[in-house]
């Protein structure tokens, strides 16, 4: 990563740490410690991107995206985002990014949707002309017609994730974060705010970073993932090169033309049968087994599956060690 300022990065971060100070122990006696949740984390985002930022639950995430929209101060390194400091510049950095967390919402509570999304006009001093044209594009976008009268607290909660996303978009952000934004979304739910949010970034070019637990959505959004573990950097690169550099095997799945003993193969390691259906865990190139099994058995259908991203990232948070590129 280069730290030399760059005209089309939304996201510039070297270096970057934020330590937080405990204090543990009894009352007359407590004793502070130094825990280091985000550690030199060295990040740059350019316009028109769409990152998944990943890692298990006490990685770092929520540390860093708090830093990157000025909630918390970096400890150490430096950070930009669309040219400002987040903690010196934060009120004007309101105005060129859109936040959503999956789990709170910014929306007011008893106000029918349409009465919040007029409040977040006047919290962005959105001309009235221009919040009238851009919400009659995000409530067809969005399908929000419907339930644009109903009080919030009445919403589903993929409904109310809908509002959310128009709040956040209302004034025209150059950057969207969004923390866990289809946690606990039914399917339907999830395709119509993962299909809204592909659009909008190839017709506005909107910037997305997205921390998420649902590797669906990074498979179906995501240019580039950045995995975090411990606060410091494990991985940044696409999707295949993290298939590619996390040791994973693929799985050969053999449909044998009837039930048999587990086969015993060299280059493969039996895992689990079904019937005359077996799972073997790949250790050599596919083609040489393959040529192994049909050598000695009688087969009705072989399927080579690649690594789920799931599984691969799981690994990587077990701490697998990603392969020298």
């Amino acid at each position: 990563m280069t730290s030399a300022h760059s005209d089309d990065a939304v996201i510039e971060a070297v270096g970057l740490g934020r330590d937080f100070v405990l204090s543990e122990g009894p009352l007359f006696r407590r004793r502070r410690r130094t825990v280091a949740a985000v550690r030199g984390i060295d990040l740059t985002v350019r316009a028109g991107e769409v990152v998944g930022y990943l890692g298990p639950n006490g990685a770092g995430k929520s540390s860093t995206m708090k830093m990157l929209t000025g909630i918390l101060t970096p400890t150490s390194g430096s950070l930009r985002v669309l040219g400002m400091e987040p903690a010196r510049e934060r009120t004007r950095l309101a105005s060129h990014i859109g936040v959503v967390f999956g789990q709170r919402t910014t929306l007011w509570w008893d106000l029918p949707l349409k009465d919040s999304l007029e409040l977040t006009r006047h919290m962005y001093r959105v001309p009235a002309a221009d919040h009238a044209r851009r919400l009659a594009e995000l409530t067809g976008l969005l399908e929000l017609g419907p339930f644009l009268a109903t009080p919030v607290r009445q919403l589903s909660l993929g409904q109310r994730m809908r509002g959310d996303l128009t709040a956040a978009l209302l004034h025209g952000p150059r950057l969207l974060v969004l923390d866990e934004p289809t946690i606990g979304l039914d399917v339907v739910s999830k395709a119509t705010i993962r299909e809204f949010l592909l659009r909008l970034n190839a017709e506005e070019g909107t910037t997305i970073l997205l921390t998420t637990h649902d590797l669906g959505d990074v498979e179906r959004l995501c240019d580039r993932v950045v995995v975090i573990d411990h606060g410091s950097l494990a991985y940044d690169g696409d999707l295949a090169g993290l298939r590619a550099a996390v040791p994973v095997p693929r799985v050969l799945v053999v449909d044998l033309a009837e039930p048999s003993p587990p086969l015993e193969v060299a280059g493969a390691r039996f895992v689990r049968a079904e019937g005359p259906r077996q799972w073997l865990e790949l250790e050599d190139n596919p083609s040489a087994v393959i040529a192994r099994v049909a050598a000695g058995n009688e087969i009705a259908d072989l399927t080579l599956r690649e690594p789920d991203i799931e599984g691969v990232v799981a690994a990587l948070y077990r701490g697998a060690e990603p392969r020298p590129a």
